[in-house]
């Protein structure tokens, strides 16, 4: 038994690296959007699902039309983006700065407001979808060529997937690019900072935000498309475990920490496949693959009991 599971394990730890790299880019917005306002954003699981649903119907129109299957890619990825990062700007506008206007000091009305959003853009999707092609699970109609797989040390590896790696990577190196080089991500951590001495230094904090949520927004629009894509099958709830998971995986390696993001979302995507594969051999059948979310929060618990700002996190004091 243990030369199988050991047979198995060069494939289980891919898979899990492509589950992590799903979580890791979702995380980078949570990421984002908390360094900034401080703010648990659970609407950005929604706009990672409606990321995802623009890359199905991108595929769905376009594919007897454009026949070159990374062009094909590239169009639903930018597509995705723009849509998610435009649904996000607005959410911010529409449900999170009228509180901040108004001075909402309870954290937990910005909490609540965002499960609400939450539950409006699922029920928004669905009824889009039911309206538009009568349909609750939609699938992806891909292409052969993005299914061409080849075997590496013993690893069945799809160029899909080496594309959701890619692409990842590159939104990491990218995003870290932006926050720490350019104009834009000085301002948004002199903002993250403190936004009323970064306004009297003739930063505009609202129009901060909002490039902040598009920016966030176009990440988890791209893990949609990268998603839908991977998996195949969608619904106007998908978003939800794997939002869950990532927010999971962003306090995990540092809530507020762009590497930690990925470094928490690589880690919970190993622990959540290795749980899920050798569990249910190694105790004889007794904890099914359906126990490998307990045990990635357990290892979330303990971890969080001994170190409270993740793995790459940092503790801060308090503004005062």
């Amino acid at each position: 038994m243990l030369d199988a599971l050991l047979q198995l394990l060069p494939q289980v730890f891919f898979e899990g690296l492509l589950l992590g790299f799903v979580y890791a880019m979702i995380a980078l917005g949570y990421t984002m959007v908390y360094g900034v306002l401080e703010l648990i954003n659970f609407a950005h699981s929604e706009i990672f699902m409606i990321g995802a649903v623009a890359g199905v119907e991108v595929f769905r129109y376009l594919v007897p039309v454009i026949p070159n299957a990374l062009l094909l890619l590239l169009i639903a990825l930018v597509i995705g983006a723009a849509i998610s990062g435009t649904v996000a700007v607005w959410v911010e506008r529409l449900a999170y700065r009228p509180l901040r206007k108004r001075g909402a000091v309870n954290r937990l009305v910005p909490l609540i407001t965002a499960i609400g959003v939450s539950f409006v853009l699922q029920d928004l999707v669905r009824l889009i979808e039911a309206i538009w092609h009568n349909e609750f699970f939609l699938r992806i109609n891909s292409l052969p060529a993005l299914e061409q797989s080849f075997s590496l040390l013993g690893i069945f590896i799809q160029l899909k997937s080496i594309i959701l790696v890619v692409v990842s990577i590159l939104m990491l190196l990218g995003l870290s690019y932006l926050v720490n080089r350019t104009k834009l991500g000085t301002a948004i951590r002199a903002v993250a900072q403190d936004m009323n001495t970064a306004a009297l230094m003739g930063i505009n904090p609202d129009q901060i935000i909002s490039r902040t949520f598009l920016i966030g927004g176009a990440l988890a629009g791209v893990a949609g498309v990268l998603f839908a894509v991977q998996y195949t099958t969608i619904s106007p709830y998908v978003g939800f475990l794997p939002g869950l998971k990532a927010f999971t995986a962003a306090v995990l390696g540092g809530i507020g920490n762009i590497p930690g993001a990925m470094v928490g979302g690589l880690v919970l995507g190993q622990l959540e496949t290795l749980a899920g594969t050798y569990m249910p051999t190694l105790t004889n059948g007794n904890f099914g693959t359906e126990y490998k979310d307990v045990i990635a929060f357990l290892i979330l618990i303990l971890l969080l009991l001994f170190r409270p700002q993740g793995l790459l996190g940092q503790v801060v004091k308090e503004k005062v």
